[in-house]
């Protein structure tokens, strides 16, 4: 996508940079600020804090690692492109856009992409430098709840941990913060309020009145109603907590407000706004105020995935909009903190009584059939029914935790608050020292496990409430389901805690929540089906472990998603088809402590087939009894004979491949087939060789080729790639100076030619990947090694490396993401100029931008 005619110049583009570069101090003429709110709903397993694979996020893994890969990566490295294509500029765009990311996003970021967290926390860190202080992130509450249903203590408690998550990760306190869909009600303004929170981000539909705030000439200005969205958004304003009687009192504690330009908004969302950046630009000019006030904003808000998830490739279109169009027509890009300290608000506003930014009737949306979100003949009557039954589990659970948690802690709802804690630390130091703070005295062993049961269930409790569960048509949503399976834990934990079961009760309860699919007929149904068979228990995980040491070699200590396994015994036998494996382990729980000491015997009988047996640990002597006992029988070379013996000795839980999660389940399939596909393979190239002459002569003369054998050839074809990159990373691999058996360069040109002879289309993603692997591990040495380690032979035999790889796989049309590739070489260029360390000898460098479609004329002409 292109959005300059003609390559920028580097006189426009120095001269911009250094004005993006330098802080804004006037205070008066246009500025601009793009708002992008990223978020995903929390998707993890409550059992295992892991997300789990997500079939319909195909190809990858789960929804987040789509998203990231199609926005929250592209931002954080998007492409300014000339007329060819070819990148002339890599822009951090959390540098120039202000952004909030939602908590649970930002941990998963942290940990899934650790060079793009630090982008974003690189690119707060710039705009701050930029903006005297005020940097472009701002605080949200931390998991998406509507705060005006939310009771006092939620409220609280929500506010204070998504600041303690922003702390954490920014190293500042926030100004602002994002509310989830903007609901906001008066209560919800006094709890910002209370916490520290100086403004925040709403619809223009969300305020009633507003007016000039009182001076001396004019003590009582006349209010405005503006209810109907007319609110001028180009200024901030004051919102006044109300006195006793319900008015707007100046003397009292304020939250600032801005609203953002709702048409242009919509827009950018769901019409052609951000197509090209002349649209963009164009747009955000119509809504210049033309009335020579001395400064106004211009300020839009989206959801963030619109730029590259929603709207695909659209970061670029911000990213030169931000850095390149904006500052040629004189607008300042800012945030919202940076223009309030400039321009502190004038004028000051009423917000009506409850409201959010997508219902038009308050907050409907996450508790009745207001019709939002709904249609093709669906209902939402059970939003009320849903919500009624969570607020039913909060209340009896908060019960318990005052109850039980009073005994254990000094002040519960104090140390929930602070639980934020640990949540994105839990070593065992730091759980520790946060019990140490908390408890009413030395706590034993078991009273520090209820103590994290408690604390885990209020959670849960607070997780159960994430907006997204509402927002859609249909209660047996991914969405619904991933709200209930929190409310079925947190549940959980309480009857651990206390041993009694309000589970069903709860159940009873969601019954009268209709669904819209016949299947489930309500949301008791949904519970049913969706929920308790996905429970989790610490025997399953036993079993996760047993089955899956069959086919991979545990430590000692091994960590089961969040459980350590300590092996305490293990033997594993073969005979025949048959694979015996017994063994004792202990599990423990890195998030409440609870630990389970158990033995494990399982038997592959071949193929798809497991019998796997898990029971507590009863003592040494019956242990070695049992594993003499199943060893002998299985010398019988009989399955039955074993599996008998299995059911005798090991009286717990019977569990099979289908019992474990899904990741290795497919992994251990996947390991299973490798052989019938190696069989496969040699059958498929066997076809090919023995036709290939009448393939020949088929594609030579126009002919239909028979489906068989051009199946076979596409195979074979793959085959014959996927083993020569094989051979050629291994040889480009190798330190030694083994003469060269095979030369795969010559053999993929080869493949290359002969796949387009043949009109065979290559798939082969391992090779893709290695490919780039080699590129990127190329241009890495060549641009970081010292001139000591490289002399022009090495430097040269590098380049051409570099570029013959790029050839290949230009050749076999795999279609090679060279994104990071050119993130790496764009970073040296960028340094090499800002440094002024470029040298003569580098040009040769230079000339490798062409192959890495890197535009270098620019910042060199």
């Amino acid at each position: 996508m292109t959005f300059t005619s003609d390559p920028i110049s580097t006189d426009a583009l120095n001269a911009n940079l250094e004005r993006s570069a330098t802080l804004p101090r006037q205070q008066t003429g246009v500025f601009v600020t793009v708002h992008g709110h990223y978020y995903q709903p929390p998707r993890e397993n409550p059992y295992l804090d892991a997300i789990e694979r997500q079939p319909s996020a195909s190809p990858f893994h789960d929804w987040n690692e789509r998203i990231h890969a199609e926005c929250y990566r592209p931002n954080a490295f998007a492409r300014v492109l000339n007329d060819q294509g070819e990148v002339v500029e890599i822009v951090n765009n959390y540098e120039y856009l202000s952004f909030n990311i939602g908590p649970t996003l930002m941990n998963w970021i942290a940990g899934h992409d650790p060079e793009v967290y630090e982008r974003i926390i690189e690119g707060d860190r710039h705009s701050c430098k930029r903006l005297g202080g005020h940097g472009n992130a701002i605080a949200q509450v931390y998991n998406h709840i509507i705060l005006p249903l939310a009771n006092a203590r939620d409220k609280r408690t929500q506010i204070r941990w998504g600041k303690a998550d922003f702390q954490k990760h920014f190293g500042r306190d926030p100004e602002g913060m994002w509310l989830a869909e903007t609901a906001i009600d008066y209560p919800t303004v006094e709890a910002l309020i209370n916490e520290g929170i100086q403004f925040v981000v709403l619809a223009p539909s969300q305020v009633q009145r507003c007016r000039p705030m009182a001076t001396e000439d004019n003590p009582d200005p006349t209010w405005y109603e503006v209810g109907g969205g007319q609110i001028d958004p180009s200024r901030p304003y004051r919102c006044y907590l109300k006195d006793a009687e319900g008015r707007p009192d100046a003397e009292r504690p304020y939250l600032d407000v801005f609203f953002y330009d709702g048409p242009i908004s919509r827009d950018m969302g769901f019409n052609d706004v951000l197509e090209s950046a002349y649209n963009f630009a164009g747009r955000l000019e119509i809504a210049i105020h033309g009335d020579h006030r001395p400064a106004q904003i211009i300020s839009v808000a989206t959801d963030g995935e619109t730029f590259g998830h929603h709207k695909r490739d659209k970061e670029k279109c911000v990213a030169y909009c931000l850095t390149q169009e904006f500052p040629n027509r004189g607008w300042t890009v800012t945030n919202f903190a940076h223009y309030r300290s400039v321009n502190p608000p004038t004028w000051e506003c009423e917000l009506k009584p409850v409201t959010a930014w997508s219902c038009s009737h308050g907050v409907d949306r996450w508790q009745d059939d207001c019709g939002c979100g709904g249609g093709g003949g669906t209902q939402q009557k059970w939003r009320r029914p849903l919500r009624d039954a969570l607020d039913w589990v909060r209340d009896r659970l908060e019960e318990v935790y005052t109850r039980e948690g009073g005994r254990l802690l000094r002040d519960p709802w104090t140390a929930r608050d602070e639980y934020i804690s640990i949540l994105g630390d839990r070593s065992r130091e730091n759980v520790a020292e946060f019990l140490r703070q908390h408890q009413v005295r030395e706590l034993t062993a078991s009273e520090q496990i209820d103590a994290l049961r408690l604390l885990e269930m209020q959670r849960h409790t607070l997780l159960m409430y994430t907006s997204c569960g509402w927002f859609f048509e249909e209660i047996s949503r991914p969405e619904g389901t991933q709200i209930l399976r929190y409310a079925a834990r947190a549940i959980e934990l309480a009857s651990q805690i206390t041993g009694q079961d309000i589970e069903p009760e709860f159940i009873a309860q969601l019954a009268a929540a209709p669904s819209n699919v016949p299947f489930f007929g309500d949301g008791a149904a949904v519970y049913r089906h969706n929920v308790k068979p996905n429970q989790v228990s610490i025997e399953q995980i036993a079993a996760h472990y047993a089955i899956s040491s069959l086919f991979k070699t545990y430590q000692p200590e091994h960590r089961v998603y969040c459980y350590q396994a300590r092996q305490l015994d293990y033997q594993l036998q073969h005979l025949g088809t048959l694979t015996l494996a017994v063994g004792q382990a202990e599990f423990s729980s890195e998030i409440t402590w609870e630990s389970v000491h158990l033995t494990f015997a399982v038997l592959h009988l071949g193929g798809l087939d497991f019998h796997c047996c898990v029971q507590p640990f009863s003592g040494r002597l019956e242990y070695r009894n049992m594993k003499e006992a199943l060893f002998t029988a299985l010398e019988s070379a009989s399955a039955a004979q074993t599996i008998l013996a299995m059911n005798r000795h090991l009286n717990g839980q019977t569990f099979g491949l289908s019992d474990l999660f899904a990741e290795e389940e497919e992994r251990i399939i996947h390991q299973l087939e490798r052989q019938t596909l190696k069989r496969l393979d040699r059958l498929y190239g066997q076809v090919y060789r023995d036709n290939y002459g009448v393939l020949k002569a088929l594609q030579r003369n126009h002919l239909n080729v028979p489906r068989e054998l051009q199946v076979a050839a596409e195979i074979a074809l793959n085959q014959r790639c996927l083993e020569a990159v094989r051979g050629l990373v291994e040889q480009l691999n190798r330190l030694d100076e083994q003469p060269v058996k095979v030369d795969y360069w010559m053999e993929l040109t080869a493949i290359a030619i002969e796949a387009q002879t043949m009109n065979c289309h290559l798939k082969v993603p391992e090779a893709k990947q290695s490919l780039e692997q080699l590129i990127w591990r190329a241009l890495w040495h060549l641009l970081h090694r010292s001139d000591d380690d490289r002399g022009p032979a090495s430097r040269e035999e590098g380049i051409a490396q570099i570029t013959k790889l790029v050839e290949i796989g230009d050749s076999l049309q795999l279609g090679l993401a060279l994104d990071r590739i050119q993130e790496l070489y764009y970073a040296w260029l960028k340094g090499a100029i800002e440094d002024n360390a470029l040298a003569a000898d580098d040009q040769d460098l230079l000339k490798l931008g062409k192959v890495l479609n890197v535009d270098t004329h620019v910042w060199l002409r």
